[in-house]
């Protein structure tokens, strides 16, 4: 299987390339300096040859694409466009990343794949823009949502909070948002099957099973990093404004996997323990 995969120097893109390194399949991995993904041009050339494609390419500067619009929407939606373009007319299957932020997080209970988007954001309109270009595109496309994602490769909630531990002696950290923090390392294998296992195209949530909030995800880095949880402290929120908006609540269902045929990912605790193990966790920052 030959796999071009975009945004390759990311987080989630370099776990994906040491995923994929052992299989069977070929891997041609571009990072933005080989690759301009709002080339038109470029893209379609780039896809020419492939089986799959994996787009982690992708603008994630949440609060800077409230002022920087145009960019964000070439990156996060046109750039989708051109890469289900490109599958559609040289026979390739696209998986396109997206995120949570496509809701706007009044639900209390969880999203189903179905859901209505209605993001709050900037980045949250360009990242559905981009999964509506794919889909009408390339309707076999898989659009995989994700959500808080941390890993070894990339500036993450996880080293934000073991920074602050370094330098200070009580963290304070929000509790009202709530979600699902999403290991890359478990993200990129789950991206391995579904290629391996040819699904049927749609979207499916692919984040952690579980939730919790910042609050308790922050305490639970600090018990396996060896700290003391009671360092943590809850944050005022007028504190803590910024420029775009964030969902309170964008706990993701899971119910396309079981239609797949497959189970969720597993828990977000074990999944950030198994994190740990790897040794990444215990070494930052």
């Amino acid at each position: 299987m030959r796999i071009l995969l975009t945004g390759a120097g990311g987080m989630l893109g370099r776990d994906l390339q040491s995923v994929l390194a052992t299989s069977d399949h070929t891997v041609t991995a571009l990072g933005r300096t080989e690759l301009d993904v709002t080339d038109r041009d470029a893209v379609l050339a780039a896809v020419e040859g492939h089986d799959w494609i994996v787009n982690c390419a992708a603008y994630t500067a949440v609060d800077d694409a409230e002022t920087d619009v145009e960019t964000a929407h070439a990156v996060n939606a046109s750039a989708a466009g051109y890469l289900a373009e490109a599958s559609a007319r040289h026979g390739a299957r696209l998986v396109q990343i997206s995120t949570d932020y496509v809701f706007d997080g009044t639900a209390r209970q969880p999203y189903s794949e179905s859901h209505p988007v209605s993001p709050l954001s900037v980045y949250g309109r360009t990242k559905a823009d981009g999964e509506r270009l794919v889909l009408d595109a390339a309707p076999d496309a898989i659009v995989l949502r994700t959500a808080w994602l941390y890993g070894e490769h990339g500036p993450n909630f996880v080293s934000a909070i073991l920074r602050a531990a370094a330098s200070r002696d009580i963290v304070s950290v929000l509790t009202d948002q709530r979600g699902q923090p999403t290991w890359t390392g478990d993200l990129a294998e789950r991206i391995r099957l579904v290629i391996d296992r040819d699904l049927a195209g749609g979207i499916f949530h692919a984040t952690n099973a579980g939730d919790a909030s910042r609050f308790e995800f922050a305490q639970e880095i600090f018990r396996l990093a060896g700290l003391d949880p009671e360092r943590i402290a809850p944050a005022d929120p007028a504190d803590h404004v910024r420029p775009a908006p964030r969902p309170d609540y964008s706990v993701l269902g899971h119910e396309a996997w079981a239609t797949a045929g497959l189970e969720p990912m597993r828990g977000w605790r074990d999944a950030l323990a198994a994190s740990a193990i790897s040794g990444w966790l215990t070494n930052s920052p």
